[in-house]
């Protein structure tokens, strides 16, 4: 069960790297190369969101701070503040351990492990060989949008979801399931709300078919 977990989550980070178009170099692809591209984008990005994140906590600090000289005699108001207080230094200490969990490449030591390695590169393949099926599929459950409108990582999101439902003979529920925990980790609020219902949709109609 983790072996196919981490051999999904390393596909969609090959994935990711890889031109949507691509279809005749898979077998010169280097899984680690295009892993270590892959963990250098996301390092990059988390790095940017916990700089925003750190100024804004500085700026909220400096709020409290300044409200306290203005308030000082109301205790009410002084046992708020701590409080808030409390929270910011535990969400700087989260962050923190955010920032050293960036700098250990779980998914690239895991990734020698034969049978990870040739799951990812399995899924990797199937996506894209069966890609204009697999988006054909997705399209038919979507209401109101197309595939093509998502960004990049939902619609990888959603075409392994697609290729462990059919190709891998993952049961729905699991598949469905396992989709939803990707989406929590790469996508936004939106992305995941939209990749949820997809994935209902796709439940039902594979459960239909098996019926």
């Amino acid at each position: 069960m983790q072996s196919r977990s981490l051999a999904r989550e390393l596909a969609l980070l090959v994935l990711g790297q890889i031109p949507e178009r691509e279809s005749s170099r898979l077998k010169t692809i280097s899984l680690e190369s295009l892993l270590q591209k892959a963990f250098d984008t996301l390092s990059q990005h988390w790095r940017e969101g916990l700089d925003t994140c750190a100024v804004e906590l500085e700026n909220a600090q400096q709020h409290l701070l300044d409200s306290e000289f203005q308030d000082r005699d109301s205790s009410s108001t002084r046992q708020v503040r701590e409080h808030l207080q409390a929270c910011l230094i535990g969400a700087e200490q989260v962050i923190n351990g955010v920032s050293t969990s960036l700098e250990i490449s779980r998914l690239l030591a895991l990734g020698n492990q034969e049978q990870i390695r040739l799951g990812a590169l399995e899924r990797v393949r199937l996506v894209i060989e069966q890609r204009n099926s697999i988006d054909a599929s997705i399209d038919a459950v979507m209401e109101g949008w197309r595939l093509s409108r998502l960004p990049r990582i939902d619609r990888d999101i959603l075409r392994l979801a697609v290729v462990d439902l059919t190709a891998l003979q993952t049961p729905s529920a699991v598949a469905c399931n396992e989709a939803v925990e990707l989406a929590h980790r790469y996508s936004d609020d939106q992305g995941r709300r939209m990749i949820n219902g997809v994935l209902r949709r796709l439940h039902d109609a594979s459960t239909m078919t098996l019926a």
